[in-house]
């Protein structure tokens, strides 16, 4: 039976989705550690926070500009002043654990030295998270494993190509197991930095 080259291209298609999938999973993991405080000032401590701007939940980046005008100290700017308390009232609720000071103008938040008992926490939090990184890689790799034996078993590969389709998804899993493993120890280190 001749091999038709649109069955390679089907293999290919498979493992670039894969690989696609793989890379949102790192990202996404990389977006939500920032999340975590660290003892450090940063904007991304924020930005996500949901906060009630006219009954619609808005991301707090869409409604104010926050800066770090000193390493553990954050400012945030809203670009309507009339939305300070409600910005103030999402702080207060989000799981920072930060008392906001607002001046009329602008809210100031204080990023308090993390206890020891706090920083085990957040390494804990990280590894958890990274965890759950490496099972969303492991089943996208099952996923695709699925679909390069359904390919054979509709003999749109042969056994070989099945083999060879299997090894290179392996091998992509490893090395985004990796980077998930790297993105965790860095923000593990950054958490337990004094």
């Amino acid at each position: 039976m001749a091999k038709d080259a649109s069955n390679d291209d089907m293999l290919k298609e498979v493992l670039l989705d894969s690989e696609e999938r793989m890379k949102k999973t790192v990202e996404s993991l990389h977006t939500d550690l920032r999340t975590i405080r660290t003892g450090r000032a940063s904007p991304a401590l924020v930005e996500r926070i949901q906060v009630d701007y006219y009954g619609v939940p808005t991301p707090l980046i869409q409604l104010a500009g926050t800066s770090v005008p000193e390493p553990r100290m954050l400012v945030i700017r809203p670009w309507d002043r009339a939305t300070i308390g409600a910005i103030e009232k999402a702080i207060l609720k989000s799981d920072l654990g930060m008392t906001p000071s607002n001046d009329g103008q602008i809210i100031r938040l204080i990023v308090p030295q993390l206890t020891e008992e706090r920083r085990r926490d957040l390494v804990k939090q990280v590894h958890r998270r990274v965890e759950e990184a490496r099972v969303s890689i492991r089943n996208i790799r099952r996923d695709a494993n699925d679909m390069i034996r359904d390919l054979e078993k509709e003999k749109m590969i042969d056994e070989d190509e099945q083999h060879e389709g299997q090894e290179k998804t392996q091998k992509l899993t490893d090395d985004h197991i990796k980077k998930v493993d790297e993105i965790g120890k860095a923000k593990e280190a950054e958490i337990m930095e004094v």
